[in-house]
């Protein structure tokens, strides 16, 4: 096998993995709410709104000493025992108590940390200037083929309920768990890239200096300019993050005009917005391999995909719907409620945040190439408080709220990222100039 084909082999299954690991994961923050509110032992007294602002609140901080930690024990070790502590999560489902679940949403929170900085490593490592955007398109697309068959399943397996069982319960979280097992195992097949000769590529000297101090290199490269520009950019995705993952299905399993079956609907919500996220992720990530008219397209096009979802939104859902009882709410938004609109919504949020993460994921790895782990250590750090944030306000704040500020996030994220690509490009023209 070539070193370039054994880089893109190494991809593959990095998406594999995750694709297995977040098949389990997302479904489970998908859900969680809605099956937290349906337990019958009254000895349980958790929020999964709660639970995920720890995750993210632990995983913010967490970003500090991961680099630090990839470096010690390396990326695919690395991601195989934070893989366990996300099954672990999944896990807890089967017997809840209230004490277990906020303690693991505080592992998971520390694992994912090391995870997704593993993985922007892996990606940064296996690709060069010419394939970045194509790696990236890849890896984005196999991760989102979670939220295609895990929300597959719950709408099987819950189709018809109006309540969920325990029993149903525990067969979901059960099946989900082994799934997660199974992606944590696929990261042993990753191999170590050949170094190559050319300068566009890390090489392995430029690896073990990038990480020597891991977590000072993060702090310092947070206030580059081009860090400060794209942290409005992740902030952004975020904030998104917590909705489409978590806010908007809650919603639509409350919502009463859509029938007994909404409960079962936030599985088909959750493949509409897995559709189009590897739309997203195939046309502007595999298809971009020469990136002949930059991201800022690209961007945009997720910008204006949002802003028409938040719309219908706004004028389809309830305002309560966020944080209404199990019993669901019997209040519509400014049209009649359509489920037909509600599931093109989740559509354009998929393909939105497919978007602005490809074009994330490329600019950072080109422009920190040879600072990978710290880089996507800042990456995630910022997006992960972001997320906190707004699972901590969904606990209370009506949806039209929450719109409003995805709206305002998302137009400045989009003029900052824009600041920021033109500023690469400027710096790659001159390097390209002075090369002559």
């Amino acid at each position: 096998m070539s070193p370039e084909w054994k880089k893109l082999f190494n991809i593959i299954i990095l998406g594999l993995g995750f694709m297995f690991m977040f098949t389990a994961f997302q479904t489970c923050g998908n859900i969680e709410q809605t099956v937290i509110k349906s337990f019958n032992s009254t000895e349980f007294h958790g929020s999964g709104y709660t639970s995920m602002a720890i995750i993210y609140g632990v995983f913010s901080a967490s970003n500090l000493i991961a680099p630090s930690v990839v470096t010690l024990i390396g990326p695919q070790l690395s991601m195989f025992f934070s893989g366990l502590l996300y099954s672990g999560y999944i896990a807890m489902f089967i017997y809840p108590y209230t004490w277990s679940f906020y303690t693991v949403s505080v592992l998971v929170g520390i694992g994912a940390a090391v995870l997704w900085t593993a993985q922007g490593n892996v990606l940064a490592i296996n690709s060069s200037d010419n394939t970045i955007g194509r790696n990236s398109g890849i890896f984005w697309a196999l991760l989102q083929f979670s939220l295609f068959f895990g929300n597959l399943y719950i709408y099987c397996a819950w189709h018809g309920h109006d309540h969920i069982r325990d029993k149903d319960r525990q067969t979901v979280f059960i099946s989900l768990t082994v799934i997660s097992l199974v992606g944590c195992f696929l990261f042993f097949l990753i191999r170590k890239p050949e170094p190559e000769s050319s300068s566009s590529d890390m090489s392995e000297s430029q690896l073990h200096a990038e990480s020597s101090d891991g977590s000072s290199t993060a702090c310092k490269m947070f206030v580059t300019k081009e860090m400060l520009l794209l942290s409005v950019s992740i902030g952004y995705t975020g904030l998104e993050l917590t909705f489409y993952s978590g806010v908007y299905g809650t919603c639509i399993g409350a919502m009463t005009q859509f029938g007994k079956d909404a409960k079962g609907l936030i599985g088909i919500s959750g493949i509409c917005i897995g559709i189009g996220e590897i739309l997203g992720g195939g046309v502007f990530g595999m298809l971009n391999k020469n990136n002949r008219f930059g991201r800022n397209p690209v961007v945009l096009l997720g910008l204006i995909t949002h802003f028409l979802a938040f719309y219908l939104i706004f004028l389809n859902i309830a305002s309560d719907a966020p944080v209404a009882p199990e019993e669901g709410t019997n209040l519509q938004g400014y049209i009649t409620p359509s489920l037909w609109v509600a599931l093109l919504c989740s559509f354009l949020l998929g393909l939105g945040d497919s978007c602005f993460n490809t074009q994330l994921l490329s600019i950072i790895g080109f422009t920190f190439r040879n600072n990978s782990a710290p880089a996507f250590a800042v990456f995630k750090f910022i997006q992960s408080i972001m997320a906190a944030i707004a699972f901590f306000y969904s606990n209370f704040l009506h949806l039209q709220w929450q719109l409003l500020i995805l709206v305002v996030a998302g137009f400045l994220g989009s003029i900052t990222f824009f600041m920021a690509e033109h500023k690469v490009e400027s710096s790659r023209r001159d390097s390209d100039y002075d090369s002559i």
